[in-house]
């Protein structure tokens, strides 16, 4: 459950948590046509800071233009409105949720004068998966659900409508008794999970899904860097299920989820069946640079 906060800011303005709502005709809510972002904000040692927050509103804002909406706010404006959210709800922790939709006026698919607004919220959320999924590894299912073709779907924009794919899948998974998702896309190829892009390591090379049918994520460019600067092998190409059953290591990667091992696909353990060691040293980058422990990627971190 979310965790009720003071503040939520809206269209410029910071509301009472409770006074932040819409009219039940607001168009997104009937057609699933808006945008949004996950950001986090994680205590360090001077203090909360913002994980990657220019890049993550870049792409909020890129995910707009994508469906030809017209954000009435700067980047600079959207920045300044994060932190001062963040502040206002007086959180040294956080998940930070900017969404942008259409509000009321016409109905039907075409309303394009219908006013764009934007909201941020934010509140504490511990480890998506659990706690105990980032240390020992969770459970996966491939799905019975697909991720769609490029030409029904534009990958490169977080789109509200698109997640209703990976509730069916998600909801699927856990009905199945494991913990998370994942999707083929259409030619059958490893897509990413519901929430998360994915990774896997064999013959110790790190390999990753094309960005053909996957969300561009910010975790997984990070990791990806982390990658490339401690020498570890690593490539993007498309891979079948059976390869990742037999793959040495796996890993989620995503704002929410961080990064979490996956243990187990399908009743089969990956490697070991615990999380292997170049998994355990991306996690250690990862988690040094959001809680400013690394120097090296201070550049990531906007202090509040």
């Amino acid at each position: 459950m979310i965790q009720k906060g003071k503040k939520i800011w809206m269209d410029g303005r910071l509301l009472d948590w409770d006074s932040a709502q819409v009219h039940v005709l607001t168009h997104t809510l009937h057609y699933g046509l808006g945008v949004f972002e996950g950001i986090r904000c994680y205590e360090t040692p001077r203090g909360p800071a913002v994980f990657r927050l220019r890049e993550h509103l870049e792409r909020l804002l890129r995910s707009a233009h994508i469906f030809m909406l017209q954000v009435p706010y700067s980047l600079q404006e959207l920045q300044e409105a994060v932190l001062q959210t963040i502040r206002a709800n007086e959180l040294k922790e956080c998940y930070i949720r900017p969404i942008v939709f259409v509000g009321t006026g016409a109905m039907g698919l075409y309303a394009v004068d219908n006013p764009v607004h934007v909201a941020i919220a934010v509140w504490p959320w511990g480890a998506y998966l659990g706690a105990e999924g980032l240390k020992k590894g969770i459970r996966v299912k491939v799905s019975s659900f697909v991720r769609g073709h490029p030409n029904s779907y534009m990958f490169r924009a977080k789109v509200c409508g698109y997640y209703v794919n990976s509730q069916l899948a998600k909801r699927e998974a856990i009905a199945c008794g494991f913990d998370e998702a994942l999707l083929l896309d259409a030619d059958g190829f490893v897509s990413e999970g519901s929430g998360e892009n994915i990774f896997m390591v064999r013959q110790g090379v790190l390999r990753s899904t094309p960005l053909t049918t996957i969300l561009e994520g910010i975790t997984r460019d990070s990791v990806i860097t982390f990658a490339r600067d401690e020498g570890i092998p690593f490539e993007e190409a498309r891979f079948s299920r059976d390869e990742l059953y037999i793959a040495e290591e796996a890993f989620f990667t995503g704002t929410a989820a961080e990064i979490p091992p996956i243990r187990e696909l399908d009743g089969r353990a990956i490697g070991q069946g615990c999380p292997g060691p170049i998994t355990r040293r991306l996690q250690e980058l990862f988690f040094q640079t959001v809680r400013g422990q690394n120097e090296r990627y201070g550049h990531w971190l906007t202090y509040l």
